[in-house]
């Protein structure tokens, strides 16, 4: 007993430093980024800032602010997540309720098709001629229409309709009820985690999406922020740029800001939507995944 004492008290020890290394590791880039964020920039470019800004300043956050193409980039991937997800979700999952009819004809050959197009698409050129051709290059509908169904995320709502037991429907269906009226009131209901989980997975692939932004739009009313924020690493890397603008543009405070701490400051400015949406959905997450990929 006393052995076995031992020996739990030292993998409670191990265990709990792993766990504390692990959150560590995970964390701290983030908080290291928001430490950069608000350090003064010239003096951040020193180093040695990690754990606590060194010159406490706002000015690279003031400096961001002041770009009125952030917040127009902000509102484009509001809009673009926000009916991205919603479109997403109903299409989704009303091929997942279909593809769970036996009375389906040629299920078979559209899972066969489906599950194709996880592993081989057409390439960049034959994308964007197609996208072209259906009238969406420099359209906001870009990043609407191509991203209204997923196969992946078929498969696990899939796997959690399955799990309904078909005495379900069946009962329903005898009171009168229509296939819509079932999708709506009864599968959709019962297998809440699972939408909430997805919708999360549709929501950040939305939010944090910048290829077709660059690749299909050239008007800067529809660039989004991610694509904003790429921009800025770009520039970020390339030349101090940015910093001469901004001092150029704010001559009064005699800022001190640079390139790497504005890049951090939008950085933190574009992740700060999703952490703030994330505890809504995160007890529904790991359930939501469990049982769309274990049962499945």
């Amino acid at each position: 007993m006393r052995e076995k004492g031992i020996g739990a008290r030292i993998f409670q020890i191990v265990n709990v430093a792993v766990m504390l290394f692990l959150v560590f590791v995970t964390v701290f880039p983030f908080w290291s980024s928001i430490v950069g964020s608000l350090n003064e920039g010239l003096d951040y470019t020193r180093g040695g800032v990690y754990f606590w800004p060194r010159k406490f300043s706002l000015t690279s956050y003031k400096f961001l602010l002041q770009d009125e193409q952030i917040f127009r980039a902000m509102l484009i991937s509001v809009l673009r997540t926000v009916l991205g997800t919603a479109s997403g979700l109903i299409v989704t999952a009303c091929v997942s309720y279909a593809m769970i009819q036996k009375k389906l004809r040629g299920r078979s050959f559209y899972a066969v098709f489906m599950i194709f197009t996880m592993y081989f698409s057409g390439g960049v050129i034959p994308t964007y001629l197609l996208y072209q051709n259906l009238g969406l290059i420099d359209n906001f509908l870009v990043y609407i229409l191509p991203s209204l169904f997923n196969v992946y995320y078929m498969i696990i709502i899939q796997a959690s309709f399955r799990e309904i037991p078909e005495a379900v429907p069946e009962s329903a269906r005898l009171d009168g009820a229509g296939e819509y009226r079932i999708f709506w009131s009864l599968y959709l209901p019962m297998s809440v985690p699972v939408i909430a989980a997805v919708s999360l997975f549709i929501a950040v692939g939305h939010w944090n999406s910048y290829f077709d932004s660059m690749m299909y739009t050239s008007e800067i009313e529809l660039q989004t922020i991610q694509y904003y924020l790429q921009r800025m690493i770009s520039q970020a890397t390339q030349s101090m740029g940015v910093a001469s603008r901004a001092q150029a543009a704010m001559p009064a405070e005699r800022t001190t800001i640079s390139a790497q701490t504005i890049t951090l400051a939008t950085m933190v400015f574009v992740t700060v939507p999703i952490l703030v949406v994330y505890p809504f959905v995160q007890k529904y997450f790991v359930k939501g995944v469990m049982v769309g990929s274990v049962k499945g």
